[in-house]
């Protein structure tokens, strides 16, 4: 698949919210942190008053739904997506603020001048991005000089690796791996960025309907890798994994990047 046919695959899966929502889920219903990986998220941010924010890839906006509050008074955050069908859904569980805007960006080609924000936000997108390097140019050049750029992000041996193991036992393989990870990211914003910290959210699945876990995996961007694959198959394979508790162990690997200069 090539850059574009790639694209193209991601703008179709995030027309709407339905493939995000699945995977949602599956963290609600089965992850053993409970503490959850929004509200650690949100936990880290530095936000003061009078800032200006723009969160990029924001998705459904549900992270936000509860935590307007934390931006403090004066300040502006814009909420965009390269999605409409996301923003709308934004719209609808963040809400309408004074200090928040709603708009339609591509990260490659931002629409806002040098020095424009005092933080900027790409939580879980930029394994998407075709040219990850240009992307994060891009969020230096709106961000401040002083400001700071947040982005979480997954590790290479969480459930996406369990995917392409298990299944890779069976003689099926699928691509689910990202170009920007905790593993590499480091390396890549240091190209763009003087101080890099990582931070490590720790966590992982018990998962016991099997079903879920293969709403899961349908709804990875790879999809085209495993559309024509048998349900009632990948459903045995995975029956395998169980323990004798009836429950299907998965490590999960999720992180944050904070830089700066």
């Amino acid at each position: 698949m090539n850059k574009m046919q790639d694209t193209q695959t991601i703008k179709k899966q995030y027309q709407t919210a339905q493939h995000l929502e699945t995977r949602i889920s599956l963290h609600d219903k089965y992850s053993t942190n409970k503490q959850g990986f929004g509200t650690w998220i949100f936990e880290n941010y530095k936000f003061y008053r009078g800032c200006k924010i723009l969160e990029l890839g924001c998705g459904t906006g549900e992270m936000w739904s509860g935590n307007i509050n934390t931006i403090g008074s004066g300040s502006l955050l814009v909420l965009s997506d390269f999605s409409n069908g996301m923003l709308e859904e934004a719209k609808k569980n963040v809400g309408e603020h004074s200090n928040v805007v709603y708009k339609q960006i591509d990260i490659m080609n931002i629409p806002y001048n040098e020095n424009e924000f005092d933080f900027v936000i790409a939580n879980m997108m930029l394994y998407h991005v075709s040219n990850v390097r240009q992307a994060i140019k891009e969020v230096r050049r709106v961000l401040k000089s002083e400001g700071i750029f947040y982005c979480a992000t997954f590790g290479e041996n969480g459930i996406n690796n369990f995917f392409n193991v298990t299944l890779a036992e069976q003689g099926i393989h699928i691509k689910t791996k990202g170009t920007f990870t905790l593993q590499n990211g480091v390396e890549i914003l240091k190209k763009e960025f003087s101080s890099v910290q990582k931070l490590n959210y720790i966590d992982s699945f018990k998962i016991t309907d099997i079903n879920d876990l293969l709403d899961y995996l349908f709804s990875l961007s790879s999809i085209a890798d495993v559309k024509d694959l048998d349900r009632n198959n990948l459903f045995n394979i995975f029956q395998q994994k169980k323990d004798d508790n009836g429950i299907i162990h998965i490590p999960k690997e999720y992180g944050m990047f904070i830089a700066k200069n």
